[in-house]
């Protein structure tokens, strides 16, 4: 045998690390601005190494703990993937796939990419999986090189109502390198006009249909998406980055027995870290595969890879499907609160984990709302509604989203003051004290509900 420790010691030694990691990564969350404690933590080579660094993590941690993150697409993942993803994977390569890389060393980083592509498979019901994208839109763009030659006709989600920048808009690749036509929704209701997707279809024979959306408040029906691509002869894609985990948790209708290709992000409401995925029907896979590597991407990021396997795990628990349910209950009592409060609701609701409220009711653009709740604590993004009429630099509305206050155990009573807070703050834009009362009280309400990784101290 070899000199050195045993394969068994060196697994330990790595797990302590792992261990150490986690450790250090939780004492951001030890400093509170709300109760000071005297800072006891174990040696932090990021801190004496780079405090810059160190100092600006540490503020992001207490902004993420004290204040109430409503981004729809941003949620909080469990410390076991935080280890994962910093893990001593980030030193490895791994170009190829499992069993065919062309480096040496990748027998256990094999184990994790399989063990992942085969969860991700069990999860979503899919045929096949790659668990290399980087992101949703690399994923995307792996599934257009797959199916689509440069210039061809392809339908998506205007992104002024509703869509992603990957859905054909003019500056990104997609809008780029494909002949994009947007459809979009009914005026009135605001509702996905299927009358306009499968006319839009018949004139333009596109080659692909792209459903999905980023800021679309209601569920997809992708039944119906199937139908028009069936009729014209396309291939259909489904973008499910925004309602992945309800799909997971059975909240959402799945778009897996419909579509050609699937793609999504992994964070958002599946709960895990930033990354993206394709599933698609094994006939699909060796395109597929060729498209993300070397196509799009060179070596895959092995530690984010192995986030990603622990979270569709995660995924696949009577905990995670109880979390599914509690963020549409808390999204349709948030949006039933500000509705009672005179706030106008794009499509009158919500199906799923997001609401649009159109601010100019109170006399407000988007960036100025965003920038008053900001004050107050609770963290939105502006966002264009249908048919805007204002920039989308300051548009007519902001999007809010339960999944990152859901998985901190906040429920419907919680919503029902959080909406109190959102139209309060948002009908005294300039009362500056009015917005440190509210900051106050949110920040007393956060104590109750610890972030993740604070639940392991």
């Amino acid at each position: 045998m070899p000199v050195g420790r045993s394969p068994l010691l060196r697994t330990a030694s790595a797990h302590r690390s792992g261990l150490d990691a986690v450790v250090r990564f939780e004492s951001l969350a030890s400093n509170s601005f709300c109760t000071p404690k005297p800072i006891k933590k174990p040696m932090n080579f990021l801190q004496q190494q780079d405090p810059d660094i160190w100092t600006a993590i540490e503020a992001e941690a207490t902004r993420q703990r004290e204040g109430l993150e409503m981004i729809a697409s941003e949620n909080y993942t469990s410390p076991a993937i935080m280890q994962a993803a910093g893990s001593v994977l980030t030193n490895k390569y791994a170009e190829g796939y499992p069993g065919r890389r062309y480096y040496g060393g990748c027998e256990h980083v094999d184990v994790i990419e399989t063990l992942a592509i085969e969860r991700a498979k069990k999860l979503f019901g899919a045929e096949a999986a790659n668990v290399q994208p980087h992101s949703g839109s690399q994923a995307n763009t792996a599934v257009y090189l797959s199916c689509l030659e440069v210039g061809d006709s392809v339908l998506g989600l205007d992104l002024a109502q509703g869509g992603h920048l990957t859905h054909g808009m003019k500056l990104n690749i997609s809008g780029r390198l494909y002949h994009f036509h947007s459809y979009g929704v009914d005026p009135k209701n605001h509702r996905l006009d299927f009358d306009q997707i499968a006319k839009l279809a018949r004139e333009k024979k596109p080659k692909l249909i792209v459903a999905g959306a980023s800021a679309y408040p209601r569920e997809i029906p992708h039944d119906r998406f199937a139908e028009i691509a069936n009729d014209v002869g396309a291939k259909l894609m489904v973008d499910m980055a925004h309602y992945a985990g309800l799909v997971a948790s059975g909240q959402h209708n799945s778009p897996v027995p419909y579509a050609d290709y699937v793609t999504t992000t992994t964070h958002k409401t599946l709960r895990g870290p930033r990354s993206g995925l394709v599933l698609c029907k094994e006939e699909n896979l060796k395109l597929v595969n060729r498209n993300v590597f070397p196509g799009t991407q060179g070596g895959p990021l092995m530690h984010v890879i192995a986030g990603k396997a622990v979270c569709f795990a995660e995924a696949m628990t009577p905990e995670f499907k109880a979390y599914g349910k509690a963020v549409v209950e808390n999204a349709k009592t948030l949006a039933d609160t500000l509705l009672a409060a005179g706030l106008p609701l794009v499509s009158g609701g919500t199906d799923n984990h997001l609401m649009l409220v159109d601010v100019t009711a109170l006399g407000l653009g988007g960036k100025k709302a965003e920038a008053v709740l900001d004050q107050c604590g609770i963290t939105v993004n502006m966002n264009m509604i249908p048919f805007d009429e204002r920039k989308p630099m300051d548009p007519s509305g902001i999007r809010i989203g339960t999944p990152a206050l859901t998985t901190r155990g906040m429920g419907t009573e919680e919503m029902k003051r959080v909406g109190g807070w959102i139209h309060q703050g948002l009908s005294h834009p300039d009362d500056s004290a009015l917005h440190q009362t509210i900051r106050s009280e949110i920040c007393e309400l956060c104590k109750s509900f610890p972030v993740p990784a604070e639940r392991c101290n």
